[in-house]
């Protein structure tokens, strides 16, 4: 699918943000796991949030699907698995998340993905699978394991994706004894293992931290049914915030402004390049702004990358986004897919491995179709250039943001930006 923006004024100023994919993800793990009935609501059926439902049915856990909530019945007994083969599509979350608890069937289970996904790397698993003397293996089509991962101390890396961290997390509560996670310096993305932690909390399942960089777990714990309501998602208010800041005043509501997510530095980062920002009861308004470059820090919220390369793209003088190398391995190269694009607008965009560099404001000049990369945050990003651009924008690939927001276009449309879906 394609979609052509074409650059408007804002005729509605209120949005809804969208449920936090992030939290929803830990809910469902936490419900499923859980002994009892549980209510999840506040949920928007994205592939990757279905994909994480259709897991946890696969490992046992009954599950009504209703249009905004499931209720989930929790599963008795890992290890009465039925169907071996489980489909993670292209969620890094679900996959990372799904090893260890897996695991813990003790039975042979084969992963299975599409697109990029089988090529992201799952080093940190497959030591810690060798070194227990567990079964681990890797191709361009499936990753096999067999065998529970044990309660031990463990040693990881910070400077990898969280999602292993927080796949431990999730499972050796459920080992007899307990284990410590050792997490070496410089430890990126804390907030996603802080959510994780919370989700678990909420689930009556403990793991703290002993120093900043040390967990202890417990074991012998077992998760308690709880009703839940998923908050707002701050990594696609990332959209809206900046649409607020080139076209708002702008309203944008169903947050928890005390949410401990990392993307929530969205809204520091935007008042950082002049952005005027009201707190409201359960959100933000951003006002439109004359946007100057700064320094921004990719450590603690990379998926803030494409909408922040769209911002600085209009932003006066020089934006430097720091510690993005981790952009490069998820759904797209994301550092290069937006190079590729903005250049095609006229913007000053470079990079290194790890930063971006862009001079501004670009003119947003485009005569050629864009490039969606296949990646839901490359599309988003690219449209919300469009709404300000000199001229209407064809973006392909539109269809990636099923992955994380199917209702993505029809929201955008709503607040009066101009959209047009063209079918391939």
């Amino acid at each position: 699918m394609k979609v052509k923006v074409t650059p408007s004024n804002l005729t509605r100023r209120v949005i809804e943000i969208p449920p936090s994919k992030s939290m929803a993800h830990r809910a469902i793990v936490c419900a499923s796991l859980a002994k009892g009935k549980s209510v999840i609501t506040n949920l928007d059926y994205s592939v990757d949030i279905q994909t994480t439902l259709d897991g946890m049915k696969k490992l046992g856990a009954k599950i009504q699907q209703f249009d905004d909530y499931v209720v989930i019945e929790g599963i008795e007994d890992l290890t009465q698995i039925q169907d071996t083969t489980i489909e993670c599509n292209e969620s890094g979350s679900t996959l990372r998340f799904f090893i260890p608890i897996f695991s813990l069937t003790n039975k042979k289970i084969t992963f299975t993905g599409t697109k990029r996904l089988m090529e992201r790397p799952q080093d940190i698993y497959k030591q810690i699978f060798d070194e227990q003397g567990l079964s681990f293996s890797q191709d361009e089509e499936k990753i096999e394991i067999e065998g529970s991962i044990k309660s031990k101390k463990y040693k990881l890396l910070g400077n990898v994706s969280s999602q292993f961290i927080s796949g431990l997390l999730f499972s050796l509560p459920l080992l007899k004894t307990d284990s410590i996670i050792e997490i070496e310096p410089p430890f990126e993305s804390r907030s996603y293992v802080d959510l994780t932690c919370q989700m678990m909390k909420n689930f009556g399942v403990d793991a703290y931290f002993l120093s900043d960089t040390t967990l202890h777990i417990p074991g012998n714990q077992s998760y308690v049914a709880k009703d839940t309501k998923v908050e707002g998602d701050y990594s696609q208010l990332g959209f809206y915030a900046v649409l607020g800041a080139l076209l708002g005043p702008l309203d944008c509501v169903g947050l928890n402004t005390r949410s401990l997510q990392g993307d929530k530095q969205i809204v520091s980062i935007l008042k950082s390049m002049g952005t005027e920002v009201d707190v409201l009861e359960d959100g933000y308004r951003f006002h439109k702004t004359d946007l100057k470059g700064c320094t921004i820090d990719l450590n603690n919220c990379p998926d803030l990358g494409p909408i922040l390369s769209t911002c600085a793209s209009y932003a006066t003088g020089v934006t430097e986004i720091m510690n993005a190398g981790r952009l490069r391995i998820k759904e797209s190269d994301r550092i290069k897919a937006m190079e590729e694009e903005l250049h095609k607008c006229g913007v000053d965009f470079k990079s290194t491995k790890d930063t971006i560099t862009i001079h501004g404001p670009s003119m947003f000049e485009c005569h050629e179709q864009l490039h969606g990369h296949n990646d839901h945050r490359i599309v988003m990003a690219l449209a919300i250039a469009a709404t300000n651009a000199a001229q209407p924008i064809v973006i392909d690939d539109a269809q990636a943001i099923k992955k994380s927001y199917p209702g993505f276009f029809e929201d955008l449309a709503s607040l009066g930006i101009q959209v047009e879906k063209i079918d391939d």
